[in-house]
C-alpha cells in the first residue's frame, strides 16, 4: 500500500501549467513540521507535491504561499536522464485529494471592536445599596 497524508504550509504560490493535451498540472512544496528535537528547536521537511486535473485548478485558484493544506496521495520516485547524461532521481507526492485548512480571507477578516460600552446593552445607574 502506498498512501501518504501531509499537513503543511505552502512555501510559495503553486505553479500551474497545462500539458499539450490540455490537462492542468499544479506543483507546489509543502513545509511539514518535524517533531521537536531535544534542544526544543523546530525543523521542517520540504516535500514536493504534484496534482492533476480539477484538483490542480482549485489549488491554483484558491491556495497561496503560507496557507495550510492537508493533502492525501501516494509517494512516487522516478528517474530521468539530465542534459549532461547523468541519471537524476525525483521523489514527490502525487496528490489525489486536498483540503483547505485555512483561507487567506479568514485571516484578513476581523470583527471591528465595539466603540463604547453602550453597544453591550442598556446602562444601569450605580446603586450603593446593592450588596456584593
Amino acid at each position: 500500500m502506498n498512501r501518504i497524508m501531509l499537513l503543511g504550509r505552502l512555501t510559495k504560490d503553486p505553479e500551474i501549467r497545462y500539458t499539450p493535451s490540455g490537462a492542468c498540472v499544479a506543483q507546489f512544496t509543502l513545509a511539514v513540521d518535524r517533531p521537536y528535537t531535544k534542544d526544543g528547536s523546530r525543523e521542517a521537511d520540504f516535500i514536493p507535491c504534484v496534482t492533476w486535473g480539477k484538483t490542480s485548478e482549485t489549488i491554483g485558484n484558491y491556495v497561496h504561499k503560507g496557507q495550510r493544506l492537508l493533502v492525501e496521495g501516494r509517494l512516487q520516485i522516478r528517474s530521468y536522464d539530465a542534459k549532461d547524461g547523468s541519471k537524476r532521481w525525483v521523489t514527490e507526492v502525487i496528490v489525489n485529494h486536498a483540503e483547505f485548512i485555512e483561507r487567506k480571507e479568514q485571516q484578513a477578516v476581523q470583527q471591528p471592536a465595539p466603540q463604547s460600552m453602550e453597544s453591550f446593552g442598556q446602562m444601569v445607574p450605580f446603586d450603593e445599596e446593592i450588596p456584593f
